[in-house]
Parts: structure tokens; sequence; C-alpha cells
């Protein structure tokens, strides 16, 4: 188990008081270490902020599990599935809240931002737990909006959820998590994550699949 002391609260943002909330807390804290629970967690604090920049109405516990499971599928136990790291992730999600008597559309929605997340261009304009997950990675990882968020409570989020070198360190656990299933990252992101991290990758070309397909014409 990791042992992290769960500050309640941060930058005027308060994490879930519920049952379902400290359970998902901690499964990702016995599942995962410490880059990808504060990473998850800052994750919750930053699109909750940017949800109240955009004055988005938004459920709080949906959007916690959604942060917390966003990237469980990075996991060792999900490397050999085949499948893309997001899905499997969103899969355990769905998986936890259906346990738990989640009702259908709370989980669909939970589901899909954990599968979008890295996914830009399409979130946004989505339910705002979708959205706003999206926004949280996008402002923790790419620094996407930073100046949206005041300096004093950024500080604040960070302080609670350290992020020592982690630039470096979120990029490793991107490459450890995909590069046994490297045809995941057809389209995506991570492709250009293992073309970094693993010497001779060579992703598929949308050009070539498309020239080289059975059509004839």
């Amino acid at each position: 188990m990791t042992v992290t002391t769960d500050p309640t609260s941060g930058a005027g943002i308060s994490v879930p008081d519920s049952r379902l909330a400290r359970e998902a807390t901690q499964l990702v804290r016995d599942t995962t270490d410490e880059l990808i629970y504060h990473h998850s967690r800052r994750v919750f604090f930053f699109g909750a902020l940017q949800g109240r920049n955009r004055d988005l109405g938004f459920d709080p516990e949906l959007l916690y599990i959604a942060a917390m499971f966003h990237d469980l599928g990075l996991g060792e136990r999900f490397r050999s599935s085949g499948r893309r790291f997001e899905v499997d992730g969103a899969d355990e999600a769905r998986r936890f809240l259906r346990e738990r008597g989640v009702p259908d559309e709370g989980v669909r929605r939970v589901w899909t931002a954990i599968a979008l997340h890295t996914t830009p261009g399409i979130p946004e304009f989505m339910e705002p737990e979708v959205a706003l997950v999206t926004a949280g990675v996008e402002y923790d990882v790419l620094g996407i909006g930073y100046g949206d968020i005041p300096a004093a409570r950024r500080a604040e989020i960070v302080a609670l959820h350290p992020r020592p070198d982690f630039k470096r360190r979120i990029l490793g656990a991107f490459a450890d998590g995909v590069r046994q299933k490297p045809q995941t990252t057809f389209g995506n992101v991570k492709a250009d994550v293992l073309r970094h991290y693993v010497p001779g990758f060579e992703g598929e070309d949308f050009v070539r699949t498309i020239l080289d397909s059975p059509w004839a014409e």
C-alpha cells in the first residue's frame, strides 16, 4: 500500500466526501505508484478549477472517479491486454461503479471521460465530466491553459500533490504502459511516445494503410 495522506481540499476545491470516492482513492493508492496517484489527484483539482472557470455544472464525484481511474490502464497487469490503455482503465472504472450500484448514465460518463482523455478536440464538446477530465490532463501534462488558474492556486495543488521530475517520469510511465502493445498507438498521441522511447519503433502510417489496403481503387 502506498503511504500517502489524502488531502480533502485545495485551492477552493473539495474532494467528494463519499464512500465511493474513498474506495476509489484506496484502489488507486493500492494498485498504482505515487507518480500516477498524485497525477490523478491533480487532474481532479485542475479539472474542477477549469470547470469553474468555464461555468460548467458537473458532478464532482463522477469527475473524481474518472480522474482517479484515467491512467489505471498503464499498469503492468494491462500491458498484454492488446487494447488501448484508456479502454482498460475505462473498463475498470465501469466495473468498479457497477459493483457499487451507480446508475448507468453516471457509469457511461465516467467510461467516456477516461476512454477519450487522450483524444483532443472531442471531449470539450461533450458532457462536463468528460470535458473536464481531458482539461485536467491537458493542464497537468501539457500545460494547456496554464494561465487560466492563478499561480497561488496552482502552487497550492502542487504542494498537496508534488510533481518532482514529472515530465520525464510521466513519459516513462506512458512508454512502459504501451510498449508491449504498440499497435494500440495507431492514430493517437502515444505513438509519439514510442518513437522517442523505443529504439526502432515504426508506427503504422495512415496514408500507407489506405494505399496498401486490399481495395483495387
